[in-house]
């Protein structure tokens, strides 16, 4: 398996979300945001249900109820053993093996499969680079609301943002996807906001919420 090490809770956050991890190992003293809160926002905002091992110095049981309350699978208290971490994270990702989750995100006749990556419009399989599949994943998390620029930067490329407008690259990829063969624009940009997608034959939304319209940001 490969081990990717995250620093912090956010940024944790943001790779645990993105990427088809078999399992996760969370410290509850990490800066920025704690494991718990992670965990949480993992589970309910993100949909991720692979096993989590929670790690921490606390031993009193209403920290471990804590840990579990937000979505933990196991609870192991330092010190510990890397044997035992070891050996009880192999038992969770065994249990979960074999399972078929079928985890889909649909907006209107858009499909996205959390399982298999496969993303489907009106039936129809569409191409998408990995970095085009994480900006959809997000737009189609928060539709009808919009995204920020900077949301979706910190969606490709965390903290650590490339020179120029690399966003308005990948963006225009993913209309070529998305929008390209259909006759009906799924995704708006909002100037100086973001984007948003929204489902074909939706109404123009309320004055206020910004001027929608199919060009870039």
């Amino acid at each position: 398996h490969q081990l990717d090490t995250i620093g912090d809770g956010i940024a944790g956050l943001h790779f645990a979300a993105s990427n088809g991890y078999d399992a996760v190992i969370l410290d509850w003293m990490l800066p920025r945001m704690e494991g718990p809160e992670v965990l949480r926002r993992l589970r309910l905002n993100h949909g991720v249900s692979v096993p989590v091992v929670m790690l921490a110095a606390k031993v009193a049981l209403s920290d471990k109820i804590i840990a579990f309350r937000s979505g933990a699978d196991d609870y192991v208290t330092k010190p510990f053993e890397l044997p035992e971490l070891e050996v009880r994270l192999e038992a969770l990702v065994s249990r979960t093996e074999g399972r078929v989750t079928r985890r889909r995100l649909l907006i209107g006749e858009l499909t996205l499969d959390l399982s298999t990556l496969e993303a489907t419009r009106a039936g129809k399989r569409l191409h998408l680079y990995p970095a085009c599949r994480k900006l959809l994943e997000a737009l189609m998390r928060a539709s009808p609301a919009a995204v920020t620029r900077r949301q979706l930067e910190h969606t490709l490329w965390g903290d650590d943002l490339p020179d120029g407008d690399l966003l308005r690259s990948q963006m225009s990829s993913l209309r070529r996807s998305i929008d390209g063969p259909f006759e009906e624009k799924m995704i708006q940009t909002l100037p100086r906001v973001g984007y948003r997608l929204i489902p074909p034959s939706r109404p123009m939304p309320p004055p206020g919420e910004g001027r929608p319209y199919d060009g870039e940001a």
